[in-house]
């Protein structure tokens, strides 16, 4: 600009900026960025729009969005003297509290109107501040849009319609000479209300009905309904304007006479510093560690648990996509906890890649290759992946149970469960469990304050201190989620903070810490040290059990799931062998000899006899029976065993019949027969085509090679600063090209039109004028149609004009180009090289 005359439009303000100022507003603002304007003025325009303007306001804390408030309910422009004292009030009636709030007050205001600046929200100097129309419109009062500072309109917008001969009546009922016109009667009224001292007189005059009405109109809504024949009261409210009508049964408090009510005051409650957090609890750090590194050991065994569930192939995925109640159910008995929680788990494998649809025709979910990788690697680099995984998920366990806002039921692993906030909400909380001491557990409720403070218009009305829900606690519905998600957010991050490990008795551990701060391998080194070290032995013990005191090493772990079931856990998990279990290890291919040197291996007590007994005895009758695809058939050796089959009436349903004295055929499938004949006491065993034993192992069903699901992004991404200085670049190249002086000619005009009229010029007073730029380097100002017919005005410096092309550096675009002379619509010379 280079001037001090002040900017006249928001352009204007915009072009005075300097280049670091507009790509702060940029990176504060990244859908101004899609796609990059072509100059200032269009980043006005785009800065302007309701859609920008909108997602700008619901990132303003809570006293940048009442300094806004304020402003829209201020004259425009408005100095800062008055936007000072709409938000301090003329301390009339609060005495040393009033000054302490207007001190705090005083001194947060240029920092929020600050922001307000950086964003385009507001502009122009200190003594005509000016609000973007847009945030005007939205944040001003109105009947359908009541103002958010309670306020209703001014008198003259109250009065707009009204006849003379009201408005002379309400001058003579005020005490007020009358006027020659309704302008000046609008304006007698209005500085009557304005003028403290006549209109306290006023006030003085009112009965006190009269002043209850106004009490309870003053902090909003300023709208009331009256009847056609009014009390006395509201009779003599309406007579002198303090209350104005807006149609025959509704009457408004005009915004003059409510802020004389309010002591000048345009909010209640100004909250220029945002809600401290208050401590439920300081605890010693290092049990905050120890508990946060149990409770992440926790996890991963639960994550592990999951992944070998659902190893042979898991659920069947419901046709719209997730599980279905009765299968979230069974995988909730399967991991011993309640359903919300273990869609939790579920939700927290999904995103960090170790479950995925496989994608067959017959569509499960199943453990993804990456699942192998992850089981491989030192628990503390497993939990940092969980952790990562969470911290970025977009997907949202908590709303499982709920409904969609067509009253559709959401499912764990369903497609509605993204929500854009939850990353932004979840390193938030933590950021400010992160500020406090370490071993310092917040209280909910002052959490919950200080986040809606951050985000008053994304947050909502939220539950009054809760004692945190479990996470994936159910909502009542749809409907219920828009207004307070956020805060639910912020819940459901707590409790879920504490079934991972991030935090400890509600504390914020060191790793947790470390992973914010550092990164993945420093939070690692954190946390190796507190997680026990895996056992190579269990304690067998007479009543065919065996206990592993500890967590036990993967092979030995492997092996005794297959060989024993689990029976309880806890510090020590308890197996116990059973005919079944031993059975199962013998169809995974383990002989009776591998298992009893297995056990004599890792017990550190002796190996039972009741134990070696039962597994020769199963190994005994192990394969005695041969079962194959008939469809299928039953052989044995023994004819006696075949004979007991047929005579069980348990067999029955089988529809078993001899073919041969050691053969036998059914009509069931060969799958259905093995069970029900392991089910009636035998130890039958499959083969195959050749004769030969089937050995099954555990599940070894995989996806696909698949990518964990991508989190959906909240708007545009934040740019780099790679990306903002390219922009800043084009914008003002883009600028100079729209702006620039150029030297009048009898054809074109000395600057753009505001239609951005494109120069007209002869091909041979375009090939003459670029040719002589070329020589002296001169930069000329030009017209271009491409090759789609799109028109455009450049500021180019030709350097070579050849074979019918000007090959010239384009300061629009910021780089070396060739334009073709015959889609020159014409040439200017600029004015400051004349």
């Amino acid at each position: 600009m280079g001037t001090t005359t002040p900017p006249r439009t928001l352009a204007e303000a915009l072009r005075a900026r300097g280049d670091d100022s507009l790509a702060g507003l940029l990176r504060a603002r990244p859908d101004l960025l899609n796609p990059v304007p072509n100059d200032i003025t269009q980043l006005a325009t785009r800065a302007g729009t309701r859609a920008s303007v909108v997602r700008a306001l619901e990132h303003l804390d809570r006293f940048a969005l009442q300094t806004a408030e304020a402003l829209a309910v201020a004259p425009d422009p408005a100095p800062y003297e008055t936007l000072l004292s709409l938000l301090t009030g003329d301390g009339l009636d609060d005495g040393e509290q009033h000054d302490d709030a207007g001190a705090a007050i005083t001194a947060a205001l240029p920092g929020a109107l600050a922001t307000l600046r950086e964003q385009a929200l507001v502009w122009g100097e200190d003594d005509r501040l000016r609000l973007v129309r847009t945030a005007r419109e939205l944040l001003a009062p109105s009947p359908q849009h009541p103002s958010p500072t309670g306020l209703g309109p001014t008198v003259a917008e109250a009065t707009a319609g009204m006849s003379p001969g009201r408005l002379q009546e309400i001058l003579t009922a005020t005490g007020l000479p009358a006027t020659h016109d309704p302008v000046s009667a609008v304006a007698s009224l209005s500085a009557l209300f304005t003028d403290r001292t006549r209109m306290a007189e006023l006030l003085d005059s009112a009965p006190v009905e009269a002043l209850s009405v106004l009490d309870r109109l003053v902090w909003g809504p300023p709208y009331g309904e009256v009847t056609p024949n009014p009390t006395p009261p509201v009779k003599w409210l309406r007579d002198r304007g303090l209350l104005l009508p807006v149609s025959t049964r509704t009457v408004v408090l005009p915004r003059e006479a409510a802020l004389h009510l309010r002591a000048g005051r345009a909010h209640r409650v100004p909250e220029p510093v945002p809600p401290a957090l208050a401590a439920v609890a300081e605890r010693d750090p290092q049990a905050v560690d120890r508990a946060a590194a149990g409770q992440a050991f926790t996890a991963l065994a639960t994550v592990e648990e999951l992944l070998k569930l659902w190893n042979g192939g898991g659920p069947t995925i419901l046709r719209a996509g997730g599980l279905s109640v009765r299968e979230l159910k069974r995988t909730a008995t399967a991991l011993d906890v309640p359903e919300p929680i273990a869609a939790f788990w579920v939700e927290l494998a999904y995103g960090a890649g170790l479950l995925a649809s496989d994608g067959e025709t017959d569509e499960r979910y199943a453990p993804t290759p990456a699942s192998d990788e992850w089981l491989d690697l030192p628990a503390a680099d497993r939990w940092t992946h969980l952790a990562t995984a969470w911290l970025a998920a977009t997907r949202t366990p908590g709303l499982v149970g709920g409904q969609d806002a067509k009253g559709r039921a959401l499912s764990a692993l369903g497609p509605e469960l993204d929500r854009s906030a939850a990353p932004d909400v979840r390193r938030r909380v933590l950021a400010l469990f992160a500020g406090l001491p370490p071993g310092t557990a917040p209280d909910p409720e002052t959490l919950l304050r200080r986040l809606r403070w951050e985000r008053p218009l994304r947050g909502g009305p939220a539950p009054a201190a809760p004692a945190a829900p479990s996470p994936g606690g159910t909502t009542s519905g749809g409907g219920a989620e828009g207004t307070d998600l956020r805060s639910r957010l912020a819940l459901w991050t707590l409790n879920e903070a504490e079934l991972l490990g991030i935090t400890g008795r509600g504390a914020l551990s060191a790793q947790a810490r470390a992973l914010l701060e550092e990164g993945e391998k420093a939070a690692a080194v954190r946390l190796a040290p507190l997680l026990p070290e895996p056992l190579d032995h269990v304690l067998l013990q007479a009543d065919l059990t065996a206990v592993a005191p500890g967590p036990l090493e993967r092979p030995l772990a492997d092996m005794l799931s297959v060989l024993a079931d689990v029976e309880s856990k806890g510090g020590a998990t308890v197996y116990r062998f059973t005919p079944g279990s031993v059975r199962r290890a013998l169809d995974a291919g383990r002989a009776a000899t591998d298992l009893h040197a297995f056990l004599a291996a890792h017990s550190r007590t002796p190996v039972p006899q009741p134990l070696s007994y039962l597994i020769d005895d199963v190994a005994r009758r192990h394969g005695h029976l041969r079962i194959g695809a008939a469809s299928a058939y039953v052989r044995c050796d023994d004819e006696a065993v075949l004979n007991e089959i047929l005579a069980d009436r348990r067999s029955t349903g089988l529809r078993l019949r001899r073919l041969a004295p050691t053969v036998l055929a059914s009509q069931a499938d060969p799958g259905p027969l093995l069970e029900a004949l392991r089910d009636m006491g035998y130890a039958p065993a499959a083969e195959s085509a050749d004769g030969d034993v089937l050995i099954t192992r555990a599940g070894a069903r995989r996806t696909p090679p698949r990518t964990p699901p991508v989190p959906v992004p909240e708007g545009p991404p934040v740019p780099d600063d790679t990306l903002l200085g390219a922009a800043v670049r084009a914008i003002r190249a883009g600028d100079t090209a729209a702006t620039v002086a150029r030297k009048e000619t009898p054809d074109s005009p000395s600057s753009p039109g505001p239609s951005g009229t494109l120069p007209r010029t002869t091909p041979a007073e375009t090939l003459a004028t670029v040719q002589a730029a070329a020589m002296t380097g001169a930069t000329v100002w030009i017209g271009y149609v491409n090759a789609d017919g799109a028109a455009s005005q450049r500021v180019i410096a030709p350097v070579r004009v050849e074979g019918g092309f000007v090959t010239a550096y384009d300061h629009t675009a910021d780089e070396i180009r060739t334009y073709p002379l015959h889609r020159i619509t014409g040439v200017a010379e600029l004015a400051e090289e004349a």
